[in-house]
């Protein structure tokens, strides 16, 4: 099995190549951009990969706090320096404590991405594990992710479960 590494600034661009081979196999367009804007789900897709760009900062920033409340675990592409096989980010938000997590310490996970000619070798989930302990290192009580059909075992195998979800989204 490879070896499970936190992400370094280094990493950015291919978190950012990842996150859209996850947005991708989510809304089912395999092309390397998503073919149409979902203004139903949030995400800014399609011919516009302005983003990407936009964000590659951000995330650099993000990956040079150790310290932070986001974290990304990634798994190097057997062979190919520089190039990443799987990733997994998540971030630690606070809500006023409630029952069942007093603390009020809550994991988010996003963008788990393995790239299409590196999947079934186990990288997500050796990802994911390493997230969710970092997770329990910074006192998270709890955490939230959502799930494709196809990922969805995945995640029941590591203990999550469905929720009824009365969320609702407003695009500032």
């Amino acid at each position: 099995m490879s070896v499970v590494r936190r992400a370094t600034p280094d990493d950015a661009e291919e978190l950012i190549r990842l996150r859209q081979v996850m947005i991708d196999s989510v809304f089912g367009t395999g092309s390397g951009t998503a073919a149409a804007n979902r203004p139903d789900t949030g995400w800014q897709v399609g011919s516009d990969t302005g983003w990407q760009v936009e964000s590659l900062a951000v995330v650099r920033g993000k990956l040079a706090d150790p310290k932070g409340d986001f974290a990304a675990f990634v798994i190097d592409w057997p062979d190919q320096p520089g190039k990443l096989a799987a990733l997994v980010a998540g971030t630690l938000e606070y809500r006023i404590g409630r029952a069942g997590n007093p603390r009020g310490v809550i994991g988010h996970v996003f963008s788990v991405a393995t790239d299409p000619d590196q999947r079934r070798r186990g990288y997500a989930r050796a990802c994911m594990e390493v997230l969710l302990d970092w997770f329990r290192e910074r006192g998270a009580g709890s955490v939230e992710l959502n799930a494709s059909a196809d990922a969805e075992p995945l995640y029941a195998s590591l203990g999550f479960v469905r929720k009824p979800d009365p969320s609702m989204r407003l695009t500032l």
